[in-house]
C-alpha cells in the first residue's frame, strides 16, 4: 500500500506522557515513544474499534480503556485477548521532527474508531 510522510511533531515537543494521538491524512493515529525510539499505530482497538489513545502504557503494550486488550506497539500484535493485530505506521525522525508514513488512501470503516468520520 503507498505512503506518504506526515510531520507530527518536533522531538522535544512530544508530550511527557509518552503518547500522542492527532489525525494524520485521514487516519487515526497514536505515536508512542518507547526505550528504543518511536511508534505508530492505528488508533483503534481491533476488539470494538474503541481509541486506544486514552488506554494506558506499560513496558511497551498499550491497553484498550475498553476492555484491556493489549497491543504491543512496536509490532502492532495483540498480546493480551484473542483479536487482530494493530496497522502500524512506519516512523522517522528527520532533524529532529517526527514523521509518520500514512497511507495514501482514506481509512475504511474497518479502521475508523468509533465515532470517526
Amino acid at each position: 500500500m503507498e505512503t506518504s510522510w506526515h510531520a507530527l511533531c518536533h522531538e522535544a515537543e512530544f508530550p511527557d506522557d509518552g503518547k500522542l494521538a492527532t489525525q494524520l491524512g485521514g487516519w487515526s493515529v497514536l505515536v508512542v515513544k518507547g526505550d528504543d525510539g518511536f511508534h505508530a499505530v492505528n488508533d483503534r482497538c481491533t476488539h470494538q474499534a474503541a481509541l486506544l489513545s486514552p488506554g494506558r502504557v506499560r513496558r511497551g503494550a498499550i491497553m484498550c480503556p475498553l476492555h484491556g486488550a493489549r497491543f504491543e506497539v512496536g509490532t502492532g500484535r495483540c498480546i493480551g485477548g484473542a483479536y487482530a493485530d494493530l496497522r502500524r505506521f512506519d516512523v522517522r525522525v528527520v532533524d529532529g521532527v517526527i514523521e509518520v508514513a500514512i497511507p495514501v488512501v482514506a481509512p475504511g470503516p474497518n479502521e475508523r474508531p468509533v465515532g470517526a468520520r
